[in-house]
């Protein structure tokens, strides 16, 4: 995957903003995802692929995690999220979302969901 992809250095400022400001929902699933507890797998928060900042992403798997609350409930929203999925699917990005309410209900769920979306590999933990 091309590196003029990621981590465009006009969004660090955003990037670093979104880190440093997690919804509740980000920052409980956060805590599962970072040190490589789910399966060895890196993930980084706030990254910016193109010129879109994604919740969750690993490069291993080129797999992102976004989390939707409200303010992703309407139609300009819902037509922005579509257009961003689509072309980061066309990208060659594996995209799975979830709600926040599901996070705090049924993380086991929303982990386990994670990991099926994972290639066969042995799993270094």
């Amino acid at each position: 995957m091309a590196r003029s992809l990621h981590n465009r250095k006009y969004l660090k400022g955003f990037r670093k903003e979104l880190r440093n400001n997690p919804t509740k929902a980000e920052s409980m699933l956060w805590k599962a995802l970072q040190r490589r507890q789910l399966k060895g797998r890196k993930f980084r928060r706030q990254h910016s692929i193109q010129n879109y900042i994604v919740d969750f992403y690993c490069s291993e798997e080129q797999l992102i995690v976004e989390l939707d609350g409200a303010v992703h409930h309407n139609m300009v929203n819902e037509q922005y999220d579509l257009k961003r999925a689509q072309e980061l699917r066309r990208l060659g990005f594996k995209l799975l979302r979830f709600e926040n309410d599901t996070v705090f209900e049924q993380l086991d769920m929303v982990l386990e969901a994670i990991s099926a979306a994972f290639g066969k590999r042995e799993d270094a933990r």
